[in-house]
């Protein structure tokens, strides 16, 4: 497969998804101008990771796997299972390591225990560690991928030191998926976490900024509350909420705390979000719909949802996975909404 990554959104999206698809269908893979389109361009540690992570799981020959390197090969051979260690060594995202190897482990001959260390779980442009566990997983629960996410350290920009274990059991044949009603929300659920900032009472504080604006509009949300003490290198927080409906969509928010950002505008923040999906009714929120996308290309059937933007991540990801895949989607717009179906 010949790959070129400055095309569409130029990002590492599809550095992500091209080592996913060329681990999963055993084609090997030669990217170039990876991350063209970004402000430093080319591998940067999580990224580095990722590959050298999908290429353990599936015993790959890989070149130019290096920092900064804008061209790879990556040559798989059969995705086995096992233990498997991962470690990024700055606040780079461990979501979006997930993010390439999660579709690999599901293609695995055997179970798949993914310990990954010194990352970033909460960090900014990526979705949160418990974005991944409450919105993604149960998600790709329901198209048959069993999945374990345990996290042992929260981790944030700028020391990172975050550390997870996650527990994957193969499902070569992905069931498909069907979301096509919203439904009513049955249940707003959320987590409030801050790491050795407890005596500002910041997890509370989120948590509170929060439920005032969700309950000023009509919404009612019970918020976990998090003092963490895991990570003695990085203070930090997060807020990542989700909606349930009665025909089981699920729509997710996330937001995280940075210096001089007060704990109220995080929770104000996230509840926004939340409240902006919630309000337009899709079955999917604006960063599930691009997240699902290689699994639903994978899946052997149709599958549909509906999502309210047209993101270049989602648009990214449907182009790619029918060049590689050679699979067909179709988007439509209708009543606001966008229904991004696979089709064949």
């Amino acid at each position: 497969m010949e790959i070129d990554g400055s095309e569409k959104s130029g990002s590492g999206t599809i550095l992500r998804m091209a080592v996913a698809f060329s681990a999963i269908t055993g084609q090997p893979l030669h990217i170039y101008n990876i991350r063209q389109n970004r402000p430093q361009p080319g591998l940067k540690p999580q990224h580095l990771e990722a590959v050298l992570t999908a290429a353990k799981l599936c015993n790959a020959d890989v070149e130019g796997v290096k920092a900064d390197s804008r061209e790879l090969w990556f040559r798989p051979k059969e995705v086995r299972g096992g233990k498997i260690e991962a470690e990024i060594g700055t606040a780079g995202s461990i979501s979006m390591l997930l993010m390439t190897v999660l579709p690999v482990c599901a293609y695995a001959e055997s179970p798949v225990q993914l310990h990954i260390s010194k990352g970033g779980t909460d960090v900014p442009h990526s979705p949160t560690i418990n974005y991944m566990r409450f919105v993604l997983l149960p998600t790709l629960q329901r198209m048959g991928l069993k999945t374990v996410l345990t996290i042992h350290r929260y981790g944030y920009y700028p020391k990172g030191n975050g550390e997870v274990t996650i527990t994957v059991t193969p499902s070569k044949s992905l069931k498909t998926l069907i979301l096509e009603a919203p439904g009513n929300i049955k249940s707003i659920k959320g987590v409030s976490v801050c790491t050795f900032l407890a005596d500002r009472k910041v997890a509370e504080r989120q948590a509170q900024a929060a439920n005032a604006y969700l309950s000023h509009r009509g919404c009612k949300a019970d918020i976990q509350t998090v003092n963490d003490t895991s990570n003695p290198l990085q203070k930090g927080s997060s807020l990542t909420l989700w909606a349930e409906s009665d025909t089981h969509a699920i729509l997710g928010a996330d937001a995280i705390g940075e210096l001089r950002k007060t704990s109220e505008t995080v929770g104000t923040e996230a509840a926004e979000k939340l409240f902006d999906e919630i309000i337009t009714k899709p079955t999917v929120d604006v960063h599930l719909a691009d997240l699902l996308v290689p699994y639903v290309a994978l899946a052997n059937g149709k599958s549909t949802y509906l999502t309210r933007t047209l993101t270049e991540h989602l648009q990214t990801n449907i182009w790619l996975a029918q060049k590689i895949l050679n699979v067909k989607f179709t988007v439509k717009e209708s009543n606001g909404l966008y229904k991004i179906e696979r089709t064949s």
